[in-house]
């Protein structure tokens, strides 16, 4: 009593079973659902809204400044004192400095802090600062 073929003959079945592999594919699946939406890192800022469409970015792995709604400044996720913040953007190098810097102001943070953070930049010799916002809700 074995597996037999159409027309009664005896022989082997050279199915593979594929049941294992699409369990384990499920599994795989819903770890990196559940996973996935931890690995995102970052500062909660509340962007301000803007209907201008996005520009094209060029530089791979800009310079970001970040201001959040505690007036806390950052650049590249470490967060830095004004003097700290003029310091290290002075010692970057001239190559750098000709590549586009870009600020993230919370939109609750007051304009004197971010003309102020920006005069900073300015004076550290990035001439090319851009403004991040977001898309406003209307235009999604």
């Amino acid at each position: 009593m074995g597996p037999t073929r159409g027309n009664g003959d005896r022989g082997l079945v050279c199915d593979i079973n594929v049941t294992p592999l699409v369990d384990v594919m499920l599994v795989l699946l819903i770890i990196f659902m559940v996973t996935a939406p931890m690995m995102t890192q970052g500062l909660d800022v509340n962007l301000p809204e803007t209907t201008d469409k996005a520009l094209v970015q060029k530089d791979k792995d800009p310079l970001v400044v970040t201001i959040d709604k505690n007036k806390n400044i950052s650049l590249d996720k470490t967060t830095v004192t004004e003097p700290l913040l003029a310091d290290m953007l002075s010692k970057k190098d001239e190559e750098i400095k000709k590549n586009p810097i870009f600020l993230r102001a919370d939109k609750d943070v007051p304009y004197g802090a971010v003309v102020n953070v920006m005069d900073i930049i300015k004076k550290a010799g990035f001439d090319k600062l851009g403004m991040v916002t977001q898309p406003s809700e209307k235009d999604k």
